[in-house]
């Protein structure tokens, strides 16, 4: 068995040092916040300042790949996030009749929380581990290394701790990067990609009575130039999102509360959501500057340091419009605690475990660069989409009202199959292509304002 070192105590340290301890590792968890998540949700999500994990208080989704980590591997966090207030909800439910069940569907379940319901949970069972020491308070400055470059364990301000391996779970500016620069280590393979999107934000909790919200219409839609989407929570808590384009001479005015509601209303799902009478319970919380980044510590060369490992944003950063981060965070972690004891500060357990995150992760990340490019460019022009953008866009609307079709991009959606395999089918195709046909009109991205009207509301 394996001594794991977890540097960040965030959702991917958490379960890392959880799962390693349920495999019969040991594990030490590394945080420079000086306290834990707790049960009190609100005085957490609302009031903790967190200024190393901004995207704290922004919407999580936990799609299917995610609920499934937690069901199979820790059934006790995924009752307790629901004793909490989560609530599930099945993507076919969206038909008034669900379609007869088929293998797999299972798997297209929703965990709708925030993300203080799930690190409250994992570190309410990171508590009960015997094999587990948390360290709050305690920063890792440093890395300790052998020749090679072998990372051998860590440094902070009480000393020098040692471990088997190192997971880096500190996100993208965790500080690894720089310390292994530090120890002589050759660069990571970094490829950066920006999205040009920024997202407004604000929270609401429903009136009381009200348990749920409509379940239509759908919850994210998307115009030629801005988009509107609403993620229910637990507790009655939801949140709704705007996002436009970086350089969209109206992004400023959106953070204003009357703005906001009033661009949100525009869309479907803000309109209906928002006239709930809900309360609101933050401020319009804007961010920006987002990039989908993959961190590789191999090059041509092999491995560039053994011994250390990253999981979550510090290997896969992703933009959020899709909502993987989350679940291939969770993977990774399940990944580590499940090989951790094969040679860990070996090259081949280094080698492996990144082609592992190429044929698992990578994929995944990849389609995220596509659809927030076509998302961007469309943002920035303005223009409307033709040829296969069409079809792409068809087959979303054609979705809600085809049960197959919605099988298909619920698959996907979840992170169960992809889409070269899940749009490709033949049956799939034939739908969307007929739906296609009864619509010679079908424009896509019609929904939401006019610019003219969008620039007079966002002028008031």
């Amino acid at each position: 068995m394996a001594h794991v070192l977890v540097v960040g105590g965030g959702v991917g340290g958490l379960a890392t040092a959880l799962l390693a301890a349920r495999r019969g590792h040991t594990a030490e968890l590394f945080e420079r916040d000086t306290r834990a998540p707790g049960t009190a949700l609100d005085r957490d999500f609302f009031g903790w300042r967190r200024p190393a994990v901004p995207q704290a208080t922004q919407p999580h989704a936990l799609l299917g790949a995610a609920r499934n980590v937690l069901r199979d591997d820790l059934p006790d966090v995924h009752a307790e996030m629901l004793r909490l207030g989560a609530r599930e909800r099945h993507e076919l439910d969206w038909f008034d009749v669900r379609p007869p069940a088929r293998p797999g569907d299972e798997d297209l379940v929703m965990l709708q929380a925030r993300r203080i319901v799930l690190e409250s949970a994992l570190a309410t069972a990171l508590r009960g581990e015997p094999g587990v020491v948390t360290r709050y308070g305690e920063p890792v400055t440093g890395l300790t290394t052998a020749p090679g470059v072998r990372v051998t364990g860590v440094t902070t301000p009480s000393g020098a701790h040692q471990g088997d391996l190192v997971v880096d779970a500190g996100g993208r500016r965790g500080g690894v990067e720089r310390w292994l620069t530090a120890a002589g280590c050759r660069p990571p393979v970094v490829e950066r990609h920006r999205t040009g999107l920024a997202y407004f934000c604000r929270w609401y909790r429903l009136p009381a009575g009200l348990t749920e919200g409509p379940r239509r219409p759908w919850t994210v839609t998307g115009g030629a130039f801005a988009g509107c989407a609403v993620f229910p929570a637990d507790n009655r808590v939801f949140a709704v999102t705007l996002f436009v384009h970086t350089e969209d001479t109206t992004r400023s005015a959106l953070r204003h509360p009357a703005v906001f509601e009033a661009a949100a209303r525009t869309f479907p799902p803000g309109a209906a959501w928002l006239a709930l009478d809900a309360e609101p319970l933050s401020d319009v919380m804007a961010t920006a500057s987002l990039d989908n980044r993959w961190s590789s510590l191999v090059d041509e060369r092999g491995p560039v340091v053994t011994g250390l490992v990253p999981v979550g944003d510090a290997i896969a950063h992703t933009n959020p419009t899709l909502g993987q981060g989350t679940s291939l965070a969770l993977w990774a972690a399940r990944r580590v605690a499940r090989t951790a004891g094969n040679e860990p500060g070996s090259a081949r357990f280094a080698a492996e475990y990144h082609d592992w995150a190429v044929r698992t992760l990578k994929p995944w990340f990849d389609y995220q660069v596509v659809a927030d490019g076509a998302i961007g460019e469309r943002f920035a022009t303005r223009a409307g989409r033709a040829g296969t953008a069409r079809e792409v866009a068809a087959l979303f609307e054609c979705a809600l009202e085809d049960p197959e079709v919605m099988r298909a991009r619920a698959r996907v959606r979840h992170l169960a199959d992809p889409p070269a395999r899940a749009y490709a089918d033949p049956q799939v195709r034939a739908r969307v292509a007929r739906w296609l046909a009864a619509r010679p009109d079908y424009e896509p991205n019609a929904v939401g304002p006019e610019r003219e009207e969008w620039e007079k509301l966002t002028a008031g």
